[in-house]
């Protein structure tokens, strides 16, 4: 609940799978629908989950095809490279002049500071 005051705006619709955390989200004034899931083949070819697994297997493939030993310690950097590319994957000519610009702007981050469990 509190997690939803904080990030979800009054009135958004939320679709879950029926988790028993999810009603929580009704407190901060969200509907919520559950659709519960028993997982595997079955669940996948759900029609409103189509978009949430291609992308969950976008982001799988794009991790495991990039960084050959994953760590969890650097999933989140992990995921947000993965997020900067995808959030500029329609403009590819200036993805990389782009980098550059922040990489120049942006000062340097020590291994440790690096390393910190998020």
């Amino acid at each position: 609940a509190a997690w939803a005051q904080r990030h979800l705006a009054p009135g958004t619709a939320v679709v879950t799978d029926g988790l028993k955390c999810f009603p929580g989200v009704t407190d901060a004034d969200c509907t919520h629908t559950a659709i519960p899931t028993g997982g595997g083949v079955p669940d996948l070819g759900h029609p409103i989950f189509a978009w949430v697994n291609t992308m969950l297997g976008n982001v799988k493939n794009a991790l495991h095809g990039t960084y050959h030993a994953l760590r969890p310690k650097y999933l989140q950097r992990y995921l947000s490279e993965f997020c900067y590319r995808f959030n500029r994957r329609f403009d590819l000519a200036a993805l990389v002049s782009r980098l550059i610009v922040a990489a120049a702007r942006t000062p340097p981050l020590s291994y440790r500071l690096a390393t910190l469990d998020a």
